[in-house]
């Protein structure tokens, strides 16, 4: 299972989200990082109803929380734009 993979499956099961979105943007970032593997650099576009009570510091807390193993084995960077629903 790949980065991107694991951490659908565990953003899906937190926040049953109405959209989720990750991109790999590794390759933006060659000469930086470990540039040469993928998925050490992503961005993600979240929304979901669990977010309505968060403040946009709190969404990211509770994102960086669940993604901490990834963080701690070779997720460098993580652009996120996490939202509420509508």
């Amino acid at each position: 299972m790949s980065r991107i993979e694991r951490i659908k499956a565990v953003l899906e099961d937190a926040f049953k989200p109405t959209e989720l979105v990750i991109e790999d943007e590794s390759h933006q970032h060659a000469g930086h990082y470990e540039s040469d593997q993928d998925e050490t650099h992503l961005a993600l576009r979240i929304v979901s109803e669990a977010f309505e009570s968060m403040s946009l510091v709190k969404r990211h807390q509770a994102i960086y929380k669940l993604l901490n193993d990834e963080l701690q084995s070779g997720l460098h960077a993580l652009k996120i734009d996490a939202r509420p629903s509508a």
